[in-house]
């Protein structure tokens, strides 16, 4: 596995980072052995870098990774590196809540969820522009300084926000969406994100499961899933991008590829992007997703797939406020 250092973190990661936002209860139902098994498959092919979130199932994600990762984890701590997320309530009267207060209960439950004594690496997860930035960056650093957390980053940030943050204290890493169907951070965000040495993390970078090839017109999702409700994933926006979908899985067969591994290798192919975040609920997708790493594409392969994308829909994705 691949690796590199994340930013200005000093943190030195595989460049896939093994997600679990899928192992929350919002992507419909999941057998919670076998999602073990696959975090320990992820790692045993040498990922050391894990990602989850309070609000993932409102701390059952990250009581599974920790379930997984117990035993390494009090063996070898260092050898792991763990990132969670705070900040936000889904379904609450705040869905946004980065107060001190919130943050620091938050810090407090997740520690408790994942069975560590520190997090590596505690990530805002959405902006929330109530609070003001100096509060939040100041609340962080208050941890970091107790030892509670090690590195401080943000997600779903834009560089106004990064840059309103920075003020107070350093952001060492963001989390952005990003894949073939969503690339509105290549405008302003990674050329901040460049020129900051802010460590980029990628998520969804087979854009929700619609870059993996598995999805047809005729798919269907369980209520409990979000994309059950969500309009990228229905009508002429799906029918239009799945097109498109075909024409990247022509590609990637002439080059002795899938398409799922061609989305993974296109992010992690971008100036300035460190890390891509694919979860998954089985260990017989793993292998798969982490050959991505060492597929190379020309500067002539990154053409042309701009040139077959140029006609997607661009989609969005779930946010603390519901699904659009």
């Amino acid at each position: 596995m691949q690796t590199t250092v994340l930013g200005k973190t000093g943190m030195e990661v595989s460049r896939i980072a093994f997600g679990t936002w899928q192992l929350g209860g919002e992507w419909g139902s999941f057998d919670e052995e076998q999602a073990v098994t696959a975090i320990r498959h992820a790692r045993e092919l040498g990922v050391n870098f894990f990602d989850t979130a309070q609000a993932y199932g409102f701390g059952k994600s990250e009581e599974v990774l920790g379930r997984a990762l117990r035993d390494e984890l009090a063996r070898d701590r260092d050898s792991l590196v763990i990132a969670t997320k705070g900040g936000i309530n889904p379904g609450g009267d705040r869905p946004r809540d980065a107060r001190r207060a919130n943050l620091r209960q938050g810090v407090t439950e997740s520690l408790s969820a994942l069975g560590v004594d520190h997090i590596d690496l505690y990530q805002v997860h959405w902006p929330d522009e109530r609070t003001p930035a100096e509060e939040t960056a100041s609340a962080l650093q208050e941890l970091v300084d107790e030892g509670k957390i090690r590195h401080v980053g943000v997600s779903n940030y834009d560089a106004a926000q990064m840059a309103d943050f920075d003020r107070t204290r350093p952001v060492e890493t963001l989390q952005p969406p990003y894949h073939l169907f969503r690339r509105g951070i290549e405008r302003e965000v990674l050329p901040y994100t460049r020129e900051h040495d802010i460590g980029v993390l990628a998520y969804s970078p087979l854009a929700s499961g619609l870059l993996t090839g598995r999805l047809s017109a005729e798919s269907t999702f369980e209520s409990s899933d979000w994309r059950a409700h969500s309009s990228a994933f229905q009508g002429d926006t799906f029918r239009r991008n799945l097109d498109i979908v075909e024409q990247l899985s022509r590609f990637a067969a002439e080059r002795g590829t899938n398409v799922s591994q061609l989305a993974i290798a296109w992010v992690l192919a971008q100036r300035g992007v460190h890390v891509a975040i694919v979860g998954a609920r089985s260990s017989r997708n793993i292998e798969n997703s982490l050959a991505a790493a060492d597929l190379e594409l020309t500067p002539q392969d990154l053409d042309e797939l701009d040139s077959i994308t140029s006609s997607a829909v661009s989609i969005e994705g779930a946010s603390p406020e519901g699904v659009a």
